[in-house]
């Protein structure tokens, strides 16, 4: 087999592999209303130039607002920008009843409240956070984009194209689940969110 016959398969093979490894991106918030995806709790979520509004209600208590579609091995991006507190997170391969949710949760939060670690919640807690240098890659009150990578047992975090956390557990790639933006209880929080996208993946 000469060189360019040699070439020819081998980026053939490479591009056949990419198409087998990902689909094309979706639009998980069209940017005018919540079609696709489910409020929990009775926390305040609403859309308003464009963006999409997380606020506390006069409840102050947990709220979640959750894809109707599941998804296993994906690609998440999504921006966001703290106005108050800030503490919230995306979660995925969750199921929520009520505002009990069972998953696992992108930390989002103020600076030195470990954004972009990995928490489990009503389970194991943290699993991991980012080393606390990596933190200067959150603009409080300015916009942040997160990345979230989950194939099989293997979970990464971005940060404005930090690298926030790698971690391997069995029990994240046993499931799927939903995407879910989340209030923290407490009250006193705003978050905007836009531009969230899912790429759906495949493992090789």
């Amino acid at each position: 087999m000469d060189h360019k016959s040699f070439f020819k398969i081998a980026l053939f093979s490479l591009m056949l592999a990419f198409t087998c490894q990902a689909q094309a991106q979706t639009k998980l918030f069209n940017g005018k209303n919540l079609a696709g995806w489910q409020v929990h709790g009775t926390e305040k979520w609403y859309v308003e130039n464009g963006e999409l509004i997380c606020e506390s209600g006069p409840d102050k208590q947990y709220g979640y607002l959750a894809t109707d579609q599941k998804f296993k091995d994906f690609e998440l991006t999504v921006e966001f920008k703290q106005q108050a507190d800030g503490n919230s997170g995306v979660f995925f391969h969750s199921s929520l009843d009520g505002t009990k949710v069972s998953g696992w949760q992108a930390e989002v939060a103020p600076p030195g409240k470990s954004t972009g670690g990995i928490y489990e919640s009503y389970g194991r807690g943290w699993l991991i956070k980012p080393d606390a240098e990596k933190d200067k890659a959150l603009k409080m009150g300015e916009w942040n984009k997160m990345k979230v990578r989950v194939v099989g047992n293997q979970v990464t975090t971005w940060l404005n194209g930090t690298q926030m956390i790698e971690l391997t557990d069995e029990q994240i790639g046993s499931r799927d689940g939903v995407i879910a933006l989340q209030i923290h209880d407490g009250g006193g929080i705003k978050v905007r969110w836009r531009n969230i996208a899912v790429k759906e993946l495949k493992k090789s």
